[in-house]
């Protein structure tokens, strides 16, 4: 049965709509990808008008509850998954892990070869000095997440192009095995959107969003290890904790520090 809008109630007509909303969404169980009613659906509904339905649905839709894609519809959302990746010095592998989640990853590339000039400054390497490139498609309980390609120096680990890193964690790897010392971290985040050959590997379209991650570790003498990682938009999302520093009042500028 409907649930009716209570007109003598002080609470705003969109606000009344977006509770009965989500409490329809827990109550139907509905799954991430499930089709909602349409603009018109839910206005015939509720005896409402098109703005009350809109500012409803658009307060959903910031809140990561539902999808609304034009020329298809209103969809429940799905989950984006939470990664502390950009403030600790932890891999996908850990994150996952820690989340009771399943990672697996396709191997497209694990072999050595000269360092470019970029790669070779990166990692405090002459131009030309052998790196072991690693590219995986990973997968989070079997959906492509994320295309990642990591550079580690071969002096490092010259074994690692022999591992098997389907379902392995590279850095307990490099610690556990060849004894590198991951010390701390430098990352970025940054927006861009999907080439045709990524929306192909991710699952996603053409121009899609992505979050784009780079990445250098240093252990006790130097970078050990860089990648470049291309995350789904809209099934990842990363968080940061940040620390107010010094007061203005002290005389110094108020700073914010990610944990690493």
């Amino acid at each position: 049965m409907t649930r009716a809008i209570d007109r003598r109630s002080p609470l705003p007509l969109y606000y009344q709509l977006k509770q009965i909303l989500l409490s329809e969404l827990r109550e139907r169980e509905l799954r991430p990808g499930d089709r909602l009613p349409g603009d018109h659906e839910l206005c015939r509904a509720y005896d409402v008008s098109r703005t009350v339905v809109r500012q409803a649905l658009a307060e959903l839709d910031t809140e990561g509850v539902i999808e609304r894609v034009k020329g298809r519809g209103t969809f429940v959302a799905h989950h984006k998954t939470s990664e502390r990746l950009v403030q600790s010095l932890t891999g996908l592998y850990e994150d996952v892990a820690a989340r009771g989640s399943h990672l697996r990853s396709d191997v497209r590339r694990l072999e050595v070869a000269p360092a470019d000039g970029e790669i070779a400054a990166r990692l405090q390497l002459r131009p030309g000095e052998p790196v072991i490139v690693i590219t995986r498609l990973r997968f989070i309980d079997e959906e492509p997440w994320v295309l990642v390609t990591t550079y580690v120096p071969y002096a490092l680990a010259p074994g690692l192009v022999r591992e098997n890193l389907r379902h392995q964690s590279l850095y307990a790897l490099l610690e556990g095995k060849y004894g590198v010392a991951l010390r701390h971290g430098e990352r970025s985040v940054e927006a861009a959107v999907a080439s045709p050959a990524l929306a192909d590997d991710l699952g996603i379209g053409v121009g899609d969003p992505v979050l784009v991650l780079r990445s250098l570790v240093y252990g006790n003498g130097g970078p050990v290890e860089m990648f470049v990682a291309y995350h789904r938009g809209d099934r990842s999302r990363f968080d940061v904790t940040l620390n107010r520093g010094s007061s203005p009042a002290a005389g110094r500028q108020p700073t914010m520090n990610m944990t690493a």
